[in-house]
């Protein structure tokens, strides 16, 4: 659903631009689980997160087959997004949607994980037919299935690849040695990692380096750790006023989460971020990072092991 360097028809794409592949993508994302899993809003309000999130030069989407709430429900995130990318007017083909299979959920709130080739084929085909188009523009093995052999499920998505239903490959949830492993069965069509990364966790720093030496794009996924939590994680509320990412914030006169992102932004040219969100003044807040410069000294401070801490 994107072609290179294109913008979106109404809210064309300003400010940075990031590469996943060959598509040129806006360098803020928008993270599109919030609007289907607990907590969701109406869906009114969730289609105006996601046209207010156009309208501010978002055209990376990330949905998942398994963003839903109740049991018989898979699959609502990824309708949710068609129906506003219908609904909005401008030029679908100038979005690039992300979409996810390999997970699960039963409806209590726990999530399964499934890399069966015929599985991941299936799930492949059920995105395709909720997403609309001829194919998927981005399709991620959404975690690895230690009960089947790696290999297995990432060469189920080589062969949709090769047959034109994938028209690129990410992997997310994976160690260095799975990203090697993945590049040397899919070659160039692996265009993007999708790993947890926050100020909070920088567990995937040697994933973010190899990305950028393979010419990978990084998603991180929960890009707000520490500042505000992942649904995936459990809810929470932002930390107390105090960390340096809230003295940067003032300082610049804006809100935390905004300097967190324009931190992973300077980490790495790498960096695409998807934050979550379900409110249109979220995402705008959020769009807004790609336009906000940190110092040397700032991103020092953001830098350190101590920038989460609170001072008294």
């Amino acid at each position: 659903m994107a072609g290179e360097g294109s913008a979106v028809a109404r809210g064309a794409a300003t400010g940075e631009q990031r590469r996943i592949g060959r598509v040129e993508v806006g360098a803020i994302g928008l993270g599109a689980m919030p609007l289907s899993i607990e907590g969701r809003p109406d869906e009114a309000r969730a289609i105006a997160t996601i046209h207010a999130a156009l309208d501010a030069g978002v055209t990376l989407i990330d949905t998942a087959d398994a963003y839903h709430r109740d049991a018989g429900e898979a699959g609502h995130n990824e309708l949710l997004v068609a129906k506003a990318l219908d609904a909005y007017g401008g030029d679908r083909s100038a979005v690039l949607v992300a979409t996810k299979g390999g997970r699960g959920r039963p409806g209590d709130g726990s999530w399964t994980v499934t890399g069966d080739p015929d599985h991941l084929r299936r799930a492949a085909h059920a995105s395709l037919r909720r997403l609309g188009g001829d194919s998927i523009g981005l399709y991620q093995l959404h975690k690895p299935d230690p009960a089947v052999p790696f290999a297995d499920s990432v060469g189920a998505l080589k062969e949709m690849h090769d047959e034109g239903l994938l028209r690129a490959v990410g992997l997310s949830n994976v160690t260095v040695e799975q990203i090697l492993e993945a590049r040397g069965i899919l070659g160039d069509a692996l265009v993007s990692v999708q790993n947890e990364y926050s100020a909070a966790v920088r567990d995937s720093e040697a994933q973010l380096r190899l990305c950028e030496e393979l010419g990978l794009a990084f998603l991180p996924w929960s890009p707000l750790g520490g500042i505000s939590r992942s649904s995936l994680d459990g809810a929470s509320g932002p930390t107390s006023a105090g960390t340096a990412f809230h003295r940067v914030a003032a300082a610049h006169g804006v809100g935390p989460q905004r300097v967190a992102l324009a931190w992973l932004l300077a980490r790495s040219p790498a960096m695409v971020p998807v934050p979550g969100a379900s409110r249109p003044e979220t995402i705008r807040d959020s769009a807004a990072a790609a336009g906000l410069r940190l110092d040397a000294a700032e991103l020092a401070l953001l830098d350190a092991p101590d920038a989460l801490d609170v001072r008294g």
